[in-house]
């Protein structure tokens, strides 16, 4: 079992190691595996990255991120219909089949997307494309994933995809199905390897939801 001065000291080393954030705006503090960042950064991808630096870390079992978004003075003033054109622009370019079916609508610089996709992927990306845009205070991610499709054979799938995967033990993980709801059960080494669990169960077609109740166990 890592300490919380180890756990802490590595994902200060993790952001360190980011060109993309300034490690000195940010605080991290850890309880029982359990990380919190704190802090200010200009831009809302700024703080999705730093969340995602501190997932990475070996013993992190749980994350808050309290973090800031305090935007330069120029992305500041950009009004919201010119940041919804912006986001419009970014969906077409990421997702042009399927954007169409997306709604950016902004206020006071946050974004909620609404609206229906056939697969997650299509979600996540939507969700990245927008949180580029200059002046993006804040994402709420509302899209429905809605297949097509009916799911067939999901639970075989999702565990044939943990087996081929080399950041998985297959062997330590339940899959559970229920039409296209996934509950995945059991224990995993890292917050990582969770994460690489539930991003391997949505690729399956089919998957319109998925329960990660994996525990962390190094």
């Amino acid at each position: 079992m890592r300490s919380n001065t180890e756990i802490k000291a590595d994902v200060e080393q993790e952001m360190r190691w980011d060109a993309d954030i300034d490690p000195t705006d940010i605080g991290v503090t850890v309880k029982d595996g359990v990380v919190s960042l704190s802090g200010m950064v200009r831009s809302y991808s700024q703080r999705s990255q730093a969340e995602r630096d501190a997932k990475r870390v070996a013993g992190v079992v749980g994350l808050s991120n309290d973090i800031q978004v305090r935007l330069p003075s120029d992305d500041a003033a950009r009004s919201d219909p010119e940041l919804a054109r912006e986001a419009v622009s970014a969906l077409k370019m990421q997702l042009p089949y399927v954007c169409q079916s997306i709604q950016a609508v902004v206020s006071n610089g946050h974004v909620r997307l609404e609206g229906t996709v056939e697969w997650n992927y299509q979600r996540e990306r939507a969700e990245e494309a927008v949180r580029r845009v200059r002046g993006i205070r804040g994402v709420t991610n509302a899209l429905t994933v809605e297949p097509k499709t009916s799911p067939v054979d999901v639970k075989h799938k999702i565990e044939d995809a943990f087996r081929r995967s080399a950041e998985v033990d297959s062997n330590r993980i339940t899959v559970r199905t229920d039409g296209g709801h996934v509950f995945l059960e059991g224990a995993v080494r890292t917050w990582a390897e969770r994460e690489e669990a539930q991003r391997a169960a949505w690729l399956a077609p089919g998957v319109t939801d998925v329960q990660n109740r994996l525990m962390v166990r190094p």
